[in-house]
């Protein structure tokens, strides 16, 4: 059994020195309203630790989607925070696990992202390049958070377990 108290300790020790990436580096892309709108509730909370999880459930705008628009170094920023608030049941709509996961599971790991657009890059090279930055400590805090969840969530198990053994274990090696 995964000890939530461990698991919380291990993700503040490993993310506490992420550098807040600068207001001018909190989103990815510019279609659409939603990065705009994530840009504009996150500038200046440069401390992740500081962020009420029902503000992270629904940011940005009632939308619940900031981690699908942040770019890679805000991802890597917030995600702390994210990850502590769905480990103690505050999150209601945004589901952590799924952006780390995704890419990884065997179902969309050889999917194209967008062929028109990226040629042949496949979802498990986006998630792979979003994760690039993490160090081997924060992939063990990102393991342990994962067997957590495997714990509690029998209908993510599958999908963690593929996740693991397709990048995170070898990443947190």
């Amino acid at each position: 059994m995964t000890d939530p108290e461990s698991v919380a300790e291990q993700i503040f020790s490993a993310f506490g020195s992420v550098q807040y990436p600068g207001d001018l580096c909190l989103r990815r892309g510019s279609e659409g309203d939603e990065p705009f709108l994530l840009e504009d509730e996150f500038k200046g909370k440069t401390d992740w630790r500081m962020l009420d999880p029902e503000f992270l459930d629904q940011a940005p705008d009632g939308f619940s989607t900031a981690l699908s628009f942040f770019s890679d170094e805000a991802f890597h920023f917030y995600l702390p925070a994210y990850l502590l608030a769905d480990m103690r049941g505050r999150l209601q709509r945004t589901t952590p696990v799924f952006y780390l996961t995704h890419g990884f599971d065997d179902a969309s790991r050889s999917q194209l992202v967008n062929p028109r657009r990226y040629g042949q890059t496949t979802w498990f090279d986006e998630a792979s390049k979003r994760f690039a930055a993490f160090s081997q400590r924060q992939a063990k805090a990102v393991v342990a958070y994962l067997l957590f969840k495997r714990q509690a969530d029998a209908w993510e198990r599958e999908t963690i377990d593929q996740a693991l053994k397709n990048y995170w274990n070898e990443k947190a090696a």
